[in-house]
């Protein structure tokens, strides 16, 4: 096996000893393997560059936006991407690794790895591999960032924003020519980690939340720790191979934990081969 592994020592969890101990980890299992800490600035570039080397597999050790990246670039036809928890939320981490830190993780891939294409979704062009969020829901998703980068100031404003624009900008959808809709939010969640759907599902598992007072918020989120939202009154789940969404400006959204804007009318489609993971076997330890 050739691999390409990237750490960002600068995300999340990694740390500074990150490169010298994935060196370490890859020759341990006979890996022969290439190590590359970019500089700030150089992420983009160092994960064209591996790629272009065309590796067996390319380990990503950095935040949920990168381990995004990684995958939207390789697409279907690249090498494997492997994923490692070294952000914050860690979502495609995992759901592909569970509860593992980065060496575990690392470790299992080399001794329990196999292949295997995982779908997705697409967004106004943009991929996500776990889960998006439209709506005014996701504005949270910008004061929680501006709160990790220790802006409290920031992270006030945003939070006020948030609390403006909920129950005030209502988004608009259409899914697989059903007849149009409107709700707080919808949650486009891939066959990865949807409990309402088979792995091998050809469709998105998309809810809308229509929650329409802080009483309905409140129920919700009970439900959704209890896991039992589905049954909330205020979601209604249907399965989605391709619709549209609009609002009355630019739309909020979140792709696989990482917040982004939208123009006010985006497109949406399921990605039945979406990139070539690097994922564990089911008698993985």
């Amino acid at each position: 096996m050739r691999a390409e592994l990237i750490a960002n020592v600068a995300s999340g969890s990694v740390g500074r000893d990150a490169p010298e101990r994935a060196k370490a980890i890859l020759a341990e299992h006979g890996v022969d393997g290439t190590v590359c800490a970019p500089a700030s600035g150089e992420l983009e570039t160092c994960l064209t560059e591996a790629l272009a080397r065309k590796p067996d597999v390319l380990f990503v050790l950095a935040g949920d936006g990168t381990a995004r990246a990684a995958a939207e670039m390789a697409g279907p036809d690249g090498p494997m991407i492997a994923p490692l928890p070294g952000g914050t939320m860690n979502m495609l981490p995992r759901a592909l690794y569970g509860e593992r830190a980065w060496p575990q993780a690392l470790a299992a891939c080399l001794t329990h790895g196999e292949e295997r294409m995982i779908s997705g979704g697409e967004v106004a062009g943009k991929l996500f591999f776990v889960a998006a969020i439209l709506g005014s829901p996701a504005l949270w998703a910008e004061a929680r960032e501006a709160a990790r980068q220790g802006r409290a100031d920031l992270a006030i404003m945003r939070a006020q924003r948030a609390l403006r624009r909920a129950f005030s900008s209502r988004l608009r959808y259409v899914l697989d020519g059903r007849p149009k809709e409107k709700a707080e939010a919808l949650t486009l969640m891939c066959p990865l980690v949807s409990t309402g759907l088979a792995a091998d599902e050809r469709a998105l598992e998309a809810a809308a939340l229509d929650p329409t007072n802080a009483l309905d918020i409140f129920r919700l989120g009970v439900k959704t720790v209890t896991g039992d939202w589905r049954d909330d009154p205020s979601v209604s789940v249907q399965r989605c191979r391709i619709g549209r969404a609009w609002a009355g400006g630019r739309i909020p959204a979140i792709l696989d934990g990482e917040p982004t804007r939208l123009d006010d009318h985006v497109s949406i489609r399921f990605r039945p081969k979406a990139f070539r993971a690097l994922a564990l076997k089911d008698d993985a330890p």
